[in-house]
């Protein structure tokens, strides 16, 4: 029988090691589009011509879908987690309430303002009196609809809202509100095996249909198996009390180990054989009934799956600590996430020149000066009275 809410809820502690894995994972979304300026493998506001050497490719193929293949999915689960948390202290209107505040509104203001920016200045190159004026522009973005695709990285904030007013709509009509169920034990590896090899499955078939680089309104379907699957494991996994259990066992630091070693292997034996993704043309990896894209889904499921409970379990035993800069770039964290991206466009032409000599290092560099600079400004931001509660 579901609990109904009570005044008796679990206070739970603030857990540092979490507070700095979300840090982590910050400096590796500012990297990956860093990454994507000079890769040419994914999509950025600026991608600096021509292409990559073969040898950076595969390097910049190697980093970039490794961190595709687990930073988000593990972002998504924390937030699951932390989901259930807030609905147990504050009920569905103050989840909702909560998560407008942290999420919806910042999205909103990157969608009508700071998209629209970026890319007149960027895309749109205005150049010449025939050009429209920005306010000409905007008012097109605005009134076509175009401003519903335009979150830019922001889509994370927007699907998480979207995750999170599903998941109180479910709890509204179940009628009484599951607050907790009888504890149980972490999943077993025969468990945690099964489910990676549904998420296998699922994400091969979804990206039949929607494959990889498509999107609709910024959303690639084609990842989002993988979302919405750790955000319901997420809620589950704080609901029956394991979440901590399963980040502190032997599965999991041998689970990220297999990760850190076969996946690298057996995704450079993958390109090996599909050959390079081409610059142009259709991608074989991306989808289709083909073994290339289920040999990518096998891959990029279990292998994120592995260093997304690595990760965690790493992090549990070695970054469980607060002291006073880490606590610093926690908090700033989500207005980095949210900032990068113009910055990095500003600081683009200043690495280009490195660009032509070694990309590798181009986009070191342009992560480096992208995250100081977006750490300053979103500390000058948090300064103004009264915007704290939004980012």
């Amino acid at each position: 029988m579901p609990e109904k809410i009570t005044n008796k809820v679990q206070n739970h502690p603030r857990l540092a090691w979490v507070d700095n894995l979300r840090t982590f994972i910050i400096f590796l979304v500012v990297s990956m589009h860093a990454c994507v300026t000079y890769s040419y493998v994914g999509g950025w506001y600026i991608n600096y011509p021509p292409g990559p050497s073969p040898f950076e490719q595969l390097i910049f193929i190697l980093w970039q879908a490794h961190l595709q293949s687990f930073f988000m999915g593990l972002l998504f689960f924390i937030a699951g987690v932390f989901a259930h948390r807030t609905m147990k202290k504050r009920g569905i209107g103050g989840l909702m309430k909560e998560r407008w505040i942290r999420l919806g509104i910042p999205s909103m203001l990157y969608m009508i303002c700071m998209q629209p920016l970026i890319v007149y200045a960027t895309l749109q190159k205005p150049k010449g009196p025939d050009l429209p004026s920005f306010m000409s522009y905007w008012y097109e973005y605005l009134s076509s609809g175009s401003v519903l695709g335009g979150s830019g990285p922001m889509w994370f904030a927007v699907a998480l809202w979207i995750f999170c007013c599903g998941y109180a709509i479910k709890q509204m009509f179940d009628g009484e509100i599951r607050l907790m169920t009888p504890r149980s034990q972490p999943p077993k590896p025969s468990d945690l095996w099964l489910f990676g090899f549904g998420l296998v499955c699922c994400s091969f078939l979804v990206r039949l249909a929607y494959p990889l680089g498509s999107h609709i309104f910024n959303m690639q379907l084609g990842f989002f198996t993988q979302y919405i699957a750790v955000f319901s494991l997420g809620i589950i996994a704080d609901r029956k009390g394991w979440f901590e259990a399963l980040v502190i066992s032997n599965h999991a630091r041998s689970a990220g180990w297999m990760g850190l070693i076969i996946g690298p292997l057996f995704l450079v034996g993958l390109v090996a054989a599909g050959g390079p993704p081409p610059q142009d043309g259709t991608i074989v990896y991306s989808g289709g009934w083909n073994p290339w894209a289920f040999g990518l889904s096998f891959w990029e499921q279990l292998t994120g799956l592995s260093l997304a409970l690595g990760l965690m379990f790493w992090f549990r035993k070695l970054g469980n600590t607060t002291h006073f800069f880490a606590s610093w770039l926690s908090r700033r964290s989500f207005g980095v996430y949210m900032l990068h991206s113009p910055i990095m466009v500003a600081f683009t032409p200043v690495c280009n020149s490195i660009a032509d000599t070694s990309r590798l290092i181009a986009a070191a560099i342009l992560t480096i000066l992208s995250l100081v600079a977006s750490y300053i400004a979103t500390d000058l931001i948090l300064r103004i009275h009264g915007i704290k509660k939004f980012i």
